[in-house]
């Protein structure tokens, strides 16, 4: 017997098809957004074979972009936001405002009204978390100088993208009244929520938070958590008028408040991946691919705005600032993508009637595409940055612009991110000879700040090995965190001195025999280490208990000392 469920039909079949080609995608090495809006478009109704219900589609989208905001909120850190506010807070408004302007251009032309090519524009203007994110941890800059402009700069889009969700309805005239006099109401509503989460919020809801996770029921937690974040975000919506998304992203705010703020993010992040996927799937399932066909001008002119706009807007900001080229370009990089916010402001300007359905469909085919084409911008990025490495290894000595390198045995240090950093200060501690070679020129400078000696390359290269004069390095240790990398770097460095000691670190058994098998004397695996310590930690505690214990009931004579 069938029955009639749109509900589990939508679920399961928007959750299929995602997971199938979001697999795709990655094996592709792109991002999996690519599957999960391809997957949207395969089950809408503008493409043949199953239909899944457009409406429920879109009120499960709504939980998802709630839970979107709630964890935008949740992982806010206004400490990374003021460590670069003095470039990424007017560089990204100045950012905002020329990608801003260069839609509304396009509108114009178009013939839209003012507002929908200002909804249009805005909506180019932000580029995608998760996609930057992704290609930024993958390179290692995530604590880079540059890797943190990039981020900073993001937080502000964010930013300015919860603003606009706020006063977009109240400028598009609310109920057809003065829309000035919404604007004005809209503004005194947030005001009174924002002054109630800051009063009653900040410590009712870490407070719930920390009461729960004292009961130790792991899914009560959860279950806390998410009804933090929907009911705050509905109680927003029916008792100040206020969007869904504002009042998800300051009850995540004001969950980082509390100790279990990571716990609550790690707990909630499964059913927040997962509706953010239907989010996502809903997206492409209103995306009409007939509009590459009938309009490829005009995907070519919204996808020109945001790589070429934007990337250049962004480049000749951060050089205004006078940072590095380097920095500057990839920043312009990072930014050449837009993403999940734009849909957000697509889908209401659309609602709103502020802009029409082909300008959403230009706003998604420029989504697709850009996040298509992010990557392959960042394999040119990380070809120029070899290509310049290689040049200035060739050029000049490039250990001479730094401190002197050392005279005799010393140990080389491959890597300075986080965990090279507390390696060479260890070493430098101890007065032992340190040489440290890293592939980020801002991780290099950082490092001869400290007086360190480095080297700026990739240390498998043959140039920038023979720089590091492997005949006198007496212990190798590698601190970057990619195995594949090291490993072709252990080979080469066994193959420069046989007899060298090398230790590596890895994330894995597999990454660790992969190390081993292409030389390295030990391998480092964290997880294993902290087992290794806090068992030595029991072992003692439990020792000195039963000391304690036998001391308790051994009688006193006359022979024994007084107690101290």
């Amino acid at each position: 017997m069938l029955h009639h469920t749109p509900l589990l039909d939508t679920i399961a079949a928007g959750l299929v098809a995602a997971f199938a080609l979001g697999a795709l995608a990655t094996r592709a090495r792109l991002s999996p957004l690519v599957g999960y809006l391809a997957a949207g478009i395969v089950v809408g109704p503008h493409t043949p074979g199953i239909v899944a219900d457009t409406a429920l589609a879109n009120e499960l989208s709504e939980i998802g972009v709630i839970l979107l905001m709630f964890g935008v909120g949740l992982h806010f850190s206004l400490r990374d936001l003021l460590d670069v506010k003095s470039i990424a807070v007017p560089g990204a408004v100045v950012q905002i405002a020329i990608a801003t302007g260069l839609g509304a251009g396009l509108g114009w032309l178009l013939g839209w009204s003012a507002s929908a090519g200002l909804m249009f524009g805005l909506a180019l203007s932000v580029a995608s978390t998760v996609v930057l994110l992704r290609a930024l941890e993958e390179r290692r800059l995530l604590d880079s100088p540059r890797g943190k402009i990039a981020i900073g700069w993001l937080i502000v889009e964010d930013l300015a993208t919860v603003l606009a969700l706020v006063l977009v309805p109240a400028i598009a005239g609310g109920e057809g009244g003065d829309p000035w006099l919404a604007l004005v109401l809209t503004l005194v509503k947030v005001a009174g929520f924002l002054a109630l989460m800051l009063v009653v919020g900040r410590r009712a809801i870490p407070w719930m938070l920390e009461q729960i996770a004292g009961t130790g029921s792991r899914e009560l937690f959860t279950l806390c958590v998410l009804a933090i974040a929907l009911g705050v975000a509905l109680g927003a919506a029916l008792l100040f008028n206020v969007s869904l998304a504002l009042g998800a992203f300051f009850a995540g705010m004001l969950l980082t408040e509390s100790e279990f703020s990571h716990k609550a993010a790690s707990d909630s992040l499964p059913l927040r991946d997962a509706f953010a996927v239907l989010f996502f799937v809903s997206v492409g399932m209103l995306f009409d691919p007939r509009i590459l066909v009938d309009q490829p001008l005009l995907v070519l002119a919204t996808c020109g705005i945001i790589i070429i706009g934007k990337s250049l807007a962004a480049l000749a900001l951060v050089l205004a600032f006078r940072r590095p080229f380097a920095t500057a370009l990839t920043i312009s990089v990072s930014l050449a993508q837009i993403g999940e916010f734009s849909f957000i402001l697509a889908g209401l300007g659309v609602e709103l009637d502020l802009m029409p359905t082909e300008a959403r469909d230009l706003i998604l085919a420029g989504a697709i595409l850009t996040i298509l084409c992010n990557p392959l911008l960042f394999v040119a990025l990380d070809r120029w940055q070899r290509r310049r490495d290689r040049v200035e290894a060739e050029e000049r000595a490039v250990v001479a612009s730094g401190p002197p390198a050392p005279e005799g045995p010393f140990v080389l240090l491959i890597g300075y991110g986080r965990v090279g950093r507390a390696i060479a200060q260890i070493l430098r501690e101890r007065g032992t000879p340190l040489l440290v070679v890293d592939t980020d020129p801002d991780l290099v400078d950082r490092a001869r700040a400290r007086g360190i000696p480095a080297i700026c390359g990739n240390a498998a290269n043959p140039r920038v090995l023979a720089e590091t004069r492997p005949a006198q390095v007496r212990l190798a240790m590698l601190a970057i965190p990619q195995a594949l990398e090291a490993g072709e770097v252990v080979a080469r460095l066994r193959e420069a001195k046989p007899d060298m000691t090398i230790i590596a670190r890895g994330h894995s058994e597999a990454e660790v025999e992969h190390l081993l098998r292409h030389g390295a004397d030990g391998a480092v695996m964290a997880e294993r280490i902290m087992a290794l310590r806090m068992a030595e930690m029991a072992a003692h505690s439990l020792a000195y208990q039963d000391k304690t214990a036998a001391t308790a009931v051994v009688p006193a004579t006359k022979e024994q000392p007084p107690a101290p």
